[in-house]
């Protein structure tokens, strides 16, 4: 499922404030917060309610002959009402607030749980700033409703209800012609809501571009600045930023003019009933206090119908949100344990086998990345994964982890279907070290036991040790406690891939990826590194993407792949031999790897170029 479908954007657009339904198990996890605001509210309306009574007897008593004594027992009264209305009131907006805190941060929690555990299926189709704006944005937009917006919709609803009740007691005559100027009022607030929503929606949607841009470029920064892109790429986020500006800028139209026609048709109900109620009075078919009473309740009615409209506007940009985040929510990953996972084999021997594996990436079905390849990895053998690019070795180990399932032919760890057991179980048994590593802005210790976080430090600095990083460790302004910076922008590339390999000789798996492994150390580096990868290798299946002639030699087996398929296998010599295709990619290389050795580098196998990408 992909985060933002837009061809379906205009369709979500119109969805109704139904979209917020996923938040109710949030907010009734917190049962006894809401029953707190529900008691206080009760009481801030009741302490509201009561203010028209005692201004009409003031009205009709206050001003007779015992009218000081009346005008002082009723506005103590009073004093007492505003007493409680203070209070409740400080309570209603400590708990909805307070509710509303509780329940975003639990909803940030869950979305992000919930992208934990979807399959890179999902992130092939989603842009990373996309998915970061769902969970700041536009969970920031749902605080604001559950923090402000249901505080007072709920205030104004019970004093609607409130107020009402109440005109209906002070003047049934009064009241039938204000409850049926409602339905005018409330009709064109609902048809107006429809647009409130869509333009709400597509403004979340642009602002989410633009921060998906902008994330982009800045964890781009360096290449941005070596090819003088800085004014052009500025130039395209002010064109993003002024996008969701435009889309923003419509949903704040959408939401004024729902707002002034709200005001101007209860305002004009109001001003009606009035001049209504002054005839009565004049006719002596009611008090001026009777009519007191119901004008201020008509303009409490008025007045929580009017805001009621504006929080109407405010639920439906939260709508928006809050379908954006249920998406996530929503999204079920492909790759999952099943209902009865099968166990894998205690103690763990290490066998891989592929059987009749065939695999197209989900972004192009069209492709067969593997096509129907066989082979089996015995304990504690060594295979070399040698072919041109897009040849498929990469895909050999995104199945192995089970980021990915063939569409037909199974693998298996051990004897057990992969498919049929649980992927945390499965990639317990496998340590990766790729190509790219990721290194993540805390400190060195914390990246090196993210391979296995109960390690202890003499673990940790073990496994340093055994990756020759260590030295460069020790040099380091705080050693092990030295943060590194978002993505390891302070270690250099042969750092960053020391600390990935002693990440992985740490978590001390029994099968052992290696997607070149030691493509970004110089040659000194590389050969205490490759020094510690054999002896990490041995006695673990390992399998290697390798263009260097050591790592090759040194492999038991080298499967040479190309377009999906195995074309050959065997050892070095044994392919030399043959005279095929492993045979030519080392003669178009073989001036390359002369120089190589010459110069004292170890010779490297390179792969002819090829525009598919693995």
């Amino acid at each position: 499922m992909a985060v933002r479908d837009k061809t379906r954007g205009a369709d979500r657009g119109k969805a109704s404030l139904s979209a917020l339904r996923p938040l109710i198990p949030f907010a009734a996890a917190y049962r006894g917060r809401i029953l707190a605001a529900f008691v206080s509210l009760v009481f801030a309306s009741g302490a509201t309610l009561v203010v028209p009574i005692a201004m009409r007897r003031v009205i009709d008593h206050g001003f007779s002959e015992e009218g000081h004594s009346v005008i002082d027992a009723y506005f103590l009264a009073l004093l007492g009402v505003v007493a409680v209305l203070a209070l409740s009131s400080a309570a209603r907006y400590y708990t909805v607030v307070t509710l509303g805190e509780r329940v975003v941060a639990d909803l940030r929690s869950a979305v992000f749980r919930r992208l934990t555990v979807l399959d890179p299926a999902f992130f092939d189709r989603a842009q990373s700033g996309e998915i970061v704006s769902r969970l700041t944005a536009d969970a920031t937009q749902v605080k604001s409703v559950f923090g402000v917006s249901i505080s007072i919709l709920l205030r104004n609803a019970f004093l609607f209800v409130g107020a009402v009740t109440m005109m209906v007691i002070t003047s049934p005559k009064l009241s039938v012609l204000v409850l049926a100027a409602i339905p005018l009022i409330v009709f064109p607030l609902i048809l107006s809501g429809r647009g409130v929503r869509r333009r709400s929606r597509a403004a979340q949607d642009r602002l989410a571009d633009a921060s998906a841009y902008a994330a982009e470029a800045v964890g781009a920064v360096r290449t941005m600045q070596a090819f003088g892109m800085g004014r052009a790429t500025a130039d395209r986020f002010a064109a993003a930023s002024e996008n969701a500006y435009g889309a923003a800028r419509a949903s704040i139209t959408a939401r004024a003019l729902l707002t002034g026609v709200a005001i101007f048709l209860i305002s004009a109900s109001v001003v009606g009933v009035m001049w209504y109620g002054a005839q009565g009075v004049l006719s002596h078919t009611m008090s001026a206090g009777q009519l007191s009473q119901f004008v201020l309740y008509a303009v409490f009615g008025a007045s929580a119908l009017g805001q009621l409209s504006e929080v109407y506007g405010e639920l439906a940009q939260a709508a928006g949100a809050a379908e954006r985040l249920g998406e996530i929510l929503a999204a079920e990953p492909a790759i999952r344990a099943p209902a009865a996972p099968r166990p894998l084999p205690e103690p763990p021997a290490g066998e891989v086998t592929f059987d009749a594996v065939r695999f197209a990436y989900p972004t192009r079905p069209d492709h067969a990345s593997l096509n129907g390849i066989s082979f089996t990895a015995a304990p504690g053998e060594r295979i070399a994964l040698v072919g041109p690019s897009g040849a498929g070795k990469t895909t050999v180990l995104q199945l192995l982890l089970r980021f990915y399932d063939p569409q037909s032919g199974s693998v298996r760890i051990d004897g057990v279907d992969i498919a049929k057991a649980d992927p945390e179980a499965v990639r317990e048994r496998l340590s990766l070290v790729p190509q790219e590593p990721t290194v993540f802005s805390g400190s060195v210790f914390e990246n090196i036991r993210y391979g296995r976080p109960e390690a202890s430090e003499d673990e940790v600095r073990h496994a340093a040790a055994l990756a020759n990083a260590a030295g460069f460790i020790a040099a380091l302004p705080d050693g092990y406690d030295t943060l590194v910076g978002e993505r390891g922008v302070t270690l250099s590339g042969g750092q960053r891939q020391r600390i990935a390999i002693a990440r992985a000789i740490l978590k001390d798996a029994p099968i052992l990826l290696l997607d070149e492994a030691t493509s970004a150390l110089d040659a000194e580096s590389e050969r205490a590194v490759q020094s510690a990868l054999d002896t990490l290798m041995q006695g673990r299946t390992t399998l290697v993407i390798a263009h260097r002639l050591a790592t090759i030699r040194a492999a038991d087996r080298i499967l040479v792949l190309d377009e999906g398929r195995i074309v050959e296998e065997g050892t070095h010599e044994s392919l030399l031999a043959e005279g095929a295709l492993y045979a030519q990619l080392a003669a178009l290389q073989f001036t390359d790897a002369l120089d190589e050795t010459a110069r004292g580098k170890e010779p490297r196998l390179r792969a002819a170029a090829l525009p598919a990408a693995e």
